[in-house]
């Protein structure tokens, strides 16, 4: 019969709890604090010209315009380090979470990445655009915060 390991296997032991504390910082910056970042590029993308979209073999198919102008487009953000750095950044966090999800604990993961990442895309949006965070902005990030901090108290009982 195969065995199967769990974490609680003298064979795979747990990290120490300092590395699940910096992976789930580490993913929920990758995730927050890029976003305002691609948000502007994208933004404020200029994309150039291309005389290929107005070929008249182009211009005569509605599929194949469409086909041409999304291709373009999408090689265009690609081209622009301001848009293409944060997004390399932003997907590398989901490989960290990707990851991550393999050692920890799914119910606690999910929920802290995903509380990281709110918290740190405001705090980006303040950073890269001005935003003034409101006091209910304020509120529900210490909501959420304290949501965070009861899952991971009640897990602790448990």
């Amino acid at each position: 019969m195969p065995t199967t390991t769990t974490p609680q296997d003298p064979q795979d032991p747990q990290p120490p709890a300092i590395n699940f504390i910096l992976s789930f910082l580490l993913v929920g910056l990758a995730w927050g604090l890029t976003t305002p970042f691609i948000r502007r590029a994208a933004r404020d993308h200029r994309p150039p010209a291309h005389p290929l979209l107005e070929s008249p073999a182009v211009r005569q198919s509605r599929v194949r315009k469409r086909v041409y102008k999304a291709f373009f487009a999408v090689v265009d953000l690609l081209r622009n380090p301001r848009y293409a750095v944060p997004l390399v950044l932003n997907l590398t966090g989901s490989v960290w979470f990707f990851l991550l999800i393999g050692k920890a604990e799914l119910s606690l993961t999910v929920p802290i990445v995903n509380t990281l990442a709110f918290l740190f895309t405001v705090v980006g949006e303040w950073w890269v655009e001005g935003k003034v965070i409101s006091r209910d902005t304020m509120i529900g990030m210490l909501l959420s915060v304290g949501g965070i901090a009861l899952c991971v108290q009640s897990k602790n009982v448990a």
